[in-house]
């Protein structure tokens, strides 16, 4: 039988919205053709396969890939990230980071992954 899985529905809330979040927004990225963001897509993807079969290195590059998009959202826009369209971006990731940081995500992570 095969293990692997995309989604573990017997994972905290907040870690099963945070891998279904990562997938989406690397479908985006992927949408855009942009290489930075293709390759942002592909880390964000391999992080929510990683979160899903409980590996620890997927937790890790999840929260490093979420952060360093918040971060170059700022970097990049500046005080304009808090504008209109750019802000819905922001949400997001700002959310990602939120359900990944949780309590429930670091204490389940910390348990239960290899």
């Amino acid at each position: 039988m095969n293990d692997r899985r995309f989604v573990n529905q017997y994972q905290p809330q907040t870690l099963v919205v945070a891998t279904m979040l990562l997938y989406i927004e690397a479908v985006f990225d992927l949408i855009t053709l942009s290489p930075l963001l293709i390759a942002a897509a592909v880390l964000m993807a391999a992080g929510g396969y990683g979160i899903a079969n409980e590996k620890r290195w997927g937790y890790s590059l999840a929260i490093a890939v979420a952060i360093i998009r918040v971060v170059l959202l700022f970097a990049i826009f500046g005080t304009d990230a808090l504008g209109f369209p750019v802000i819905l971006t922001l949400i997001f990731d700002g959310a990602l980071v939120a359900l990944l940081v949780h309590p429930m995500s670091r204490e389940y992570q910390r348990i239960w992954f290899k």
